[in-house]
């Protein structure tokens, strides 16, 4: 990954577009302070994302496709246990919204194994935003869900971007990721060959000048 300069503000939604391999699934673990640059640096909140700076980490929330969920614990507990590990004041009071906003009603009691793959990704992003990150970092967060998770999912993502918190969006999905997101990027072998406002791209446009760029990189 080389010469990769990306500013998000609070309120804003970065779609950000690219192909396996891109380097976009290291670009969130950068971004979440999970890996460190080998060179330049992240700031979150104007301060540098550094091994001490376990304040600003707690700052970010990361939806991963993989739900990395406690099997043997409740949906309840999973989402408990985040909104204590972050210093949520009442943190039963936090995971009780978190799962009300997902839907989740009715399975507080239920051990995340025996979930489906859709219900654990609902769990694993109420776990992600419990504690009301004011960056939140999504890597194909769709993955597994069912149309009422989708519909769930995105009116929460559009929630948190009016409410002021930053967004950068993994998707495959051009159509998906323009309609929430106020800017986008493309990322090919570690370096972003496009970036630009969403509001006057046209999508159709766009996910054909994606492919174009796709196949002549593989060329």
């Amino acid at each position: 990954m080389a010469d990769v300069d990306l500013s998000i503000h609070a309120g804003e939604c970065l779609a950000l577009f690219g192909p396996n391999g891109a380097g976009k699934t290291t670009l969130l673990r950068l971004l979440a302070g999970l890996l460190r640059p080998t060179s330049g640096e992240v700031r979150l909140l104007g301060v540098p994302l550094k091994g001490d700076a376990a304040a600003e980490r707690g700052q970010v929330g990361l939806i991963s496709h993989q739900s990395m969920l406690y099997d043997v614990l409740t949906v309840a507990e999973n989402i408990a246990f985040a909104a204590r590990l972050h210093g949520v004041p009442d943190a039963d009071a936090a995971t009780e919204d978190a799962m009300a906003r997902l839907g989740l009603q009715g399975r507080e009691l239920t051990p995340v194994r025996a979930l489906s793959r859709g219900w654990q990704q609902r769990v694993s992003i109420a776990r992600a935003i419990v504690h009301g990150p004011a960056l939140v970092l999504l890597d194909e967060p769709y993955t597994g869900l069912d149309v009422a998770g989708a519909r769930a999912l995105t009116q929460l993502l559009l929630a948190l971007r009016e409410a002021g918190a930053a967004l950068a969006l993994v998707t495959h999905s051009v159509d998906e990721g323009l309609a929430l997101a106020t800017h986008a990027a493309i990322m090919l072998d570690g370096t972003i060959r496009r970036h630009e406002p969403t509001a006057s791209l046209d999508a159709v446009e766009y996910a054909e000048s994606y492919r174009r760029l796709v196949l002549e990189v593989a060329a």
